[in-house]
Order: C-alpha cells, then structure tokens, then sequence
C-alpha cells in the first residue's frame, strides 16, 4: 500500500487520517514516509493506550492528534487529503461512511473489495491473504480528482 502511495507522492505533506486507528500502525507508517501530521480516531480504551504510547515512543505527538470518537461520528468532521480506514472486517457501512468524508483518497481495508458509491471510483483493488485493499477516489462533474 505505502510503495503505491510513495509512487504517486499522494503523501508528501498531507494531513492524513486514520480511522479505526488501534496502534496506529497505518498512520504511523504514513507519518514515516512523508505525511505532515495525522489524525487517529480510536475509542477502544486498551487500543487507546497503545497508539499514545507507540506514539509518545517515536516522538510523534507533535505531528498527530488522537481522537477518543466513534469513527463514523469523527469522519465528517475531519479535514484531510488522505484518509485509511481499517474497521472490522464485517463492517458494511462504507456508503454511509464514504459520504461522511471530505478527503479525495479513501485507503479502504476490508476482507473484500470496497464498492465505490454514487460519488466516487474504486481505482485499485489489491488482495493481499484475506485482505483486500480498496483505493477510492472522489469524483466530480469534471472527472477524477487527481488521475493515476
């Protein structure tokens, strides 16, 4: 996912969100390789502890926020230009939480490939075991955001 994202320069500088964060590896990972700062949205209270630690250990505080939310309450409210969300695998709310969103780039992680809604374009479905990996892209009257 990450050597996709580095080739299209999708993260240099971007204000990134990772939603249903657990550790924060996603965002974490984001950070290492040229986001700007990062959003992680988290309200299990052991994951929550994990991502401020993980956090704290890699001296990120100053590049990201934790939000202590429900994920589909925080979404909405959220300005980013990439956002990934890893939510558990029988989660079937991705219209609804697709159109929460502001970002252009939805990272959706999924146990099979994402439909895009009214909206949007899936541009990539990678599987990678029993995960599959969705790029969405939000489209406009004109076309695509930004084309691959």
């Amino acid at each position: 996912m990450f050597n996709s994202l580095g080739s299209t320069g999708l993260l240099d500088g971007a204000l990134v969100a990772d939603l249903f964060a657990g550790s924060g590896a996603i965002g974490i990972e984001a950070l290492s390789r040229g986001a700007e700062h990062c959003v992680f949205v988290e309200r299990d209270r052991d994951a929550l502890r994990s991502l401020r630690e993980n956090l704290a250990t890699l001296d990120l505080d100053d590049r990201s926020q934790v939000l202590t939310s429900d994920a589909m309450a925080a979404a909405a409210t959220l300005d980013c230009d990439l956002l990934f969300a890893d939510p558990p695998y029988d989660f079937d709310a991705w219209d609804r939480l697709l159109g929460l969103v502001r970002a252009d780039v939805v990272i959706a992680e999924s146990g099979r490939a994402v439909e895009a809604p009214p909206g949007w374009t899936a541009i990539r479905a990678k599987r990678y075991g029993r995960t599959t990996l969705t790029f969405l892209e939000r489209t406009h009257p004109g076309g695509v955001v930004s084309g691959n």
